[in-house]
């Protein structure tokens, strides 16, 4: 009998565990599965019909694989096992955020005003380079320059203590 177990499950282990890992999305439940499924259909009691083996053990796998999702969904997750979690950012996080926000303000306030006009026009309105260039009344390669010193300021300001 063992051998015939044996060759069952050589001859159909590989196509339940290919259905069972599409069910579960997850390798080592789908082996879980496919182990179980195998001794379900050996300790089922009745013979197994070779004609209609492979869709006998992908009935006993899905099954499986409901019973498993219901027993999931009524088991209660007690509180000590896990911490819930709120999505929102707590008030330590808002106010690193505040003061993150602040020292940047700051930082772009102590640029000089051409540079600070040119990357603001950029960074919050969104302009390109050359409408930043008629807006200010200077050359295009003048506000790449003025955009790039003031990014390469606001960065060695960041890296400051």
């Amino acid at each position: 009998m063992d051998d015939a177990l044996a060759a069952l499950y050589r001859a159909h282990a590989a196509d339940v565990h290919r259905f069972a890992l599409w069910l579960t999305r997850d390798p080592h439940a789908a082996e879980d599965l496919v182990s179980e499924t195998f001794v379900r259909a050996w300790t089922a009691g009745g013979p197994i019909r070779e004609a209609t083996v492979r869709a006998y053990l992908f009935t006993i796998a899905r099954n499986l694989y409901l019973q498993r999702l219901r027993r999931g969904r009524r088991e209660v997750v007690g509180l000590g096992d896990v911490e819930p979690r709120d999505p929102a950012p707590g008030p330590h996080t808002l106010a690193e955020r505040a003061s993150d926000i602040a020292d940047a303000l700051a930082r772009v306030d102590a640029l000089p005003p051409a540079e600070r006009d040119a990357l603001l026009l950029r960074a919050v309105h969104e302009l390109p380079y050359d409408a930043i260039a008629v807006a200010l009344g200077v050359s295009l390669t003048a506000v790449k320059a003025r955009i790039h010193r003031a990014r390469r300021a606001l960065l060695a300001r960041r890296t400051e203590p």
